[in-house]
């Protein structure tokens, strides 16, 4: 059987740019050895090759024996980082950094102390600038190491500078070690069990974030403790569907970047996830002529910067604004409108497939069947349903998963799949149940088309309007509204009641500003 592991050079190799490949293959031929041209030859073998297969590489090159490709491989992999690192030293200014800290060090190792440290001066301005206090604290330790081991000029005012620089920045790196860690904290908590589904969840949530903020004085905050701080506060107050203030946090974590446009240059990825976050604060608070203003003045940035982008920031432009541009459409009601979007969507997830989580498809999966939904084309809602259906990410947003079964029962019992819906509410419900996730909205959906899977249409109609009042009352419940963030289904049971279409019934609520929950 031929070798189809994911080998790591292979890999790397089919993330490069035409301009990457050729860059790479003039920095080998400029070298012009022996050894420098098989390495050409693997190159162009491995990335004509469409997936990796060790016998094929032998065939293709008789001058490499199997003993020898191990070796072979990892010298390509490492000239091919160096090369990029060369090519990319321009645009990215921490490359630059990085390479004037190596030139200290060499000076430092000839004896050259005072250029080693004009150099050091240097990149400390620099890493200060652009706030990456890891570099600056790397720098620091060299001085002080150069300090210690050699008699410079005015040694105890310089000694004493050194300590307090040092120990200012440890305490400062040490609380955005700890904040940018709380955040995450919250936001893994988020992507496993959703939004708070009860009083216990919404009580041990806000006890654990509460004990863990009490010490911080956002006044006292660096720039980025700021950003992880309104970062962590943005993904608690999302979790407990308290979107007014999860508002509030994610308009101070842009903020900062306006306020602050060098920081763009530095930490693009950070500005587009909190834009994202902007976005899903307007989107639930139903501020749309906000969420217009804003969406444009993302695909602005990402227009004017795009050429500067890095794979994953180019990764996370296309997730954010294509989210954001579905949404809209889900605001306006247009869902016919939004199916547009579903082509360049499938192409970006097949184009950034290795880099997009799968929270991140199964949440477009789920997007593109709500356009269907809303759009009155079960049979797509359906193919997309079952994509996220059959996505093995075990407890991965869990509550996702069993909000598309729901859609998906309403979709085949839209398509009169009566002998379908009969089977396939047993195994949702021992689905959802075994996920602990039953809401009250759930078990009346679930039993509303247990019981009328054969209702005559005429009573139908009088079915649906008892179920949505059982579910307008069930809205009051705050923990209940997470059922309604998924799916719209008090439009849906409108539509049932009036003879319209789901999207006719969301424009018209749109068009009245009427809430939807």
């Amino acid at each position: 059987m031929p070798n189809q592991v994911n080998d790591a050079l292979f890999q790397l190799i089919k993330t490069l740019t035409k301009a990457e490949k050729r860059y790479f293959q003039l920095y080998l031929k400029s070298r012009k050895t022996k050894e420098d041209l098989l390495f050409v030859k693997l190159f162009d073998v491995l990335d004509k090759m469409q997936r990796y297969d060790e016998r094929v590489i032998l065939q293709k090159i008789p001058a490499i024996r199997k003993s020898q490709l191990s070796n072979l491989k990892a010298h390509v992999y490492k000239h091919l980082l160096t090369s990029l690192r060369l090519l990319y030293k321009q645009k990215d200014p921490l490359l630059e950094l990085r390479e004037q800290y190596d030139f200290a060090r060499v000076l430092f190792d000839k004896g050259l102390y005072q250029q080693s440290l004009k150099m050091l001066n240097k990149v400390k301005e620099q890493a200060r600038k652009r706030h990456e206090l890891l570099l600056w604290q790397e720098v620091l330790e060299f001085e002080k190491v150069i300090e210690s081991r050699h008699i410079m000029h005015d040694i105890e005012h310089r000694a004493a500078r050194l300590r307090d620089e040092s120990n200012q920045l440890s305490r400062q790196i040490a609380n955005l070690s700890y904040l940018s860690n709380l955040a995450l904290q919250i936001y893994g908590l988020y992507l496993r069990i959703g939004h708070a589904r009860n009083e216990h969840d919404a009580r041990t949530l806000s006890d654990f974030f509460q004990a863990a903020i009490r010490h911080i004085d956002p006044s006292r905050l660096s720039l980025y403790e700021q950003l992880y701080y309104y970062q962590a506060c943005s993904w608690y107050y999302y979790t407990l569907q308290d979107f007014i203030h999860y508002f509030r946090y994610a308009q101070k974590w842009v903020d900062i970047f306006h306020q602050h446009p060098a920081l763009l240059e530095t930490d693009m990825g950070l500005y587009l996830k909190g834009m994202n976050n902007l976005l899903n604060a307007h989107f639930y608070n139903n501020y749309y002529e906000r969420y217009v203003t804003d969406l444009e003045k993302l695909e602005q940035v990402i227009t004017q910067y795009q050429s500067q982008f890095d794979d994953n920031t180019l990764t996370f432009a296309f997730a954010y604004l294509y989210t954001a541009r579905i949404n809209k459409h889900f605001l306006e009601g247009t869902f016919t409108e939004g199916l547009k979007w579903v082509p360049e969507i499938i192409q970006g997830i097949e184009q950034y497939h290795d880099r997009l989580d799968q929270h991140r498809i199964m949440v477009f999966y789920y997007k593109i069947a709500c356009l269907y939904f809303g759009s009155g084309d079960n049979e797509n809602t359906i193919v997309y349903l079952n994509k996220i259906i059959h996505l093995k990410v075990g407890d991965l947003h869990a509550d996702l998963q069993c909000f598309a079964r729901i859609l998906h029962l309403i979709a085949h019992y839209e398509l009169e799949n009566y002998t379908l819906v009969e089977y396939l509410v047993k195994s949702v419900y021992h689905f959802i149940a075994k996920n602990k996730d039953l809401s009250e909205v759930m078990q009346e959906i679930i039993r509303f088309l247990r019981k009328n899977v054969y209702t005559h249409p005429r009573e139908l109609k009088q079915a649906f309007a008892e179920l949505k009042d059982r579910l307008l009352t069930i809205s009051k419940n705050p923990y209940e509204k997470r059922s309604f963030l998924y799916l719209d289904i008090i439009s849906w049971l409108e539509s049932k009641i009036t003879g319209r279409t789901v999207q006719d019934v969301i424009r018209e609520k749109f068009i009245r500003r009427i809430p939807r929950y």
